[in-house]
């Protein structure tokens, strides 16, 4: 069937509404408590409402917006950071202009996004925070292109099959700092806009399905891992993390927690010298709780002990030790220490112990 014919006689839509029931199945393969099945219906609406933008309003690498991730929270997405992203296109080249501020940490990364193929979002360049040029004014230009500019002060490389740029700020402090402000554009002459074609709604319905079908499935597996070594930050290698668009800058310690009411999961470490590092708790979907909770430490929140080790305590109420991370209602659910922009990548040593 064409693609017209398939929109006109409402084929491509009762595809793509049973392409979703079947990626609801994946929510099954979660823990059944009311909580968790709910967090992962959640998840999935939220993965639906994102991806559906990036494919079918905001997809022409030839006239990028920025695009927020908002509420959608996606493979340990980090409380800290305001996310952003726009299409691009490895053969264009692009202008990224916009003001610093005050705001602890950025980097810009362009991706070849395979999310709805096979759950890889490659590194294809980046740029990151003392790298980034930056005018005595606050001012802030970037090149994006496949061959650097001789001019250009700031250059991020593309690739053939890059197809998207990343933008990550990184909060150390969300009561002082404010995030930078942004514009990209294309460089070369924009053509023409064209209608709406069948050919692009229906593919951008099956990209969309494809997309949410697959990122679930692929943290769903990344947790399944997790579990194999309840109550520990060991190191899985960072391979898979940069296969699915982690900043090659950051070194990525998943755990998964799974704890009784009376129990803690008790956390200690040497802190490197890093421009930022945070811990975070998250549900079993891979989701940061939400960062008004008391779920999350970093550089600047988080207390030290006197010999300037780090404590953790992970419960469902405040022991009054250490720094409390909270369960929020959880039994179990994963959690990622990050250590950023450093060679010293320091090994928890974990316990859980009864409250």
């Amino acid at each position: 069937m064409s693609a017209e014919e398939a929109v006109t006689t409402g084929q491509a839509w009762k595809d793509f509404c049973r392409a979703l029931e079947a990626a609801g199945e994946v929510v099954l393969k979660g823990p059944d408590t009311v909580l968790d099945r709910a967090e992962g219906y959640r998840y999935l609406s939220r993965l639906l409402r994102n991806t559906l933008y990036a494919t079918l309003e905001n997809s022409d690498p030839d006239r990028p917006r920025w695009q927020g991730l908002d509420l959608v929270k996606i493979g340990a997405d980090n409380p800290d950071n305001v996310y952003h992203s726009a299409p691009v296109k490895g053969a264009n080249s692009y202008r990224i202009t916009g003001q610093r501020n005050s705001i602890a940490y950025v980097s810009f990364g362009s991706k070849a996004n395979r999310y709805a193929k096979d759950g890889t979002m490659a590194s294809t360049g980046e740029l990151r925070n003392d790298d980034l040029h930056v005018e005595s004014d606050g001012t802030v230009e970037i090149i994006v292109s496949a061959e650097r500019p001789a001019s250009a002060s700031n250059w991020l490389p593309l690739a053939v099959d890059s197809t998207m740029i990343v933008l990550r700020e990184s909060y150390l402090d969300r009561t002082t700092e404010v995030p930078g402000s942004w514009s990209i554009e294309r460089l070369e002459p924009t053509p023409e806009r064209s209608p709406l074609t069948a050919e692009h709604l229906v593919r951008s319905l099956q990209r969309t399905a494809l997309g949410v079908h697959g990122t679930a499935a692929t943290f769903v597996a990344w947790t399944e891992l997790f579990m194999t070594r309840p109550n520990e930050l060991p190191d899985w290698g960072q391979e898979m993390f940069q296969r699915a668009g982690g900043d090659p800058e950051i070194f990525y310690l998943h755990g998964y927690f799974d704890l009784q009411p009376d129990e803690a999961w008790v956390i200690e470490t040497r802190v490197p010298e890093a421009p930022y590092w945070n811990f975070q708790l998250d549900n079993w979907w891979m989701e940061s709780m939400d960062w008004d909770r008391s779920i999350t430490v970093n550089k600047h929140t988080a207390k030290l002990n006197d010999d300037a080790t780090l404590t953790l305590v992970v419960s469902a109420k405040d022991p009054g030790y250490g720094n409390w991370i909270d369960t929020t209602g959880h039994q179990t659910g994963t959690a990622l220490l990050r250590w950023v922009g450093t060679d010293d990548h320091p090994l928890p040593s974990t316990k859980v112990v009864k409250l």
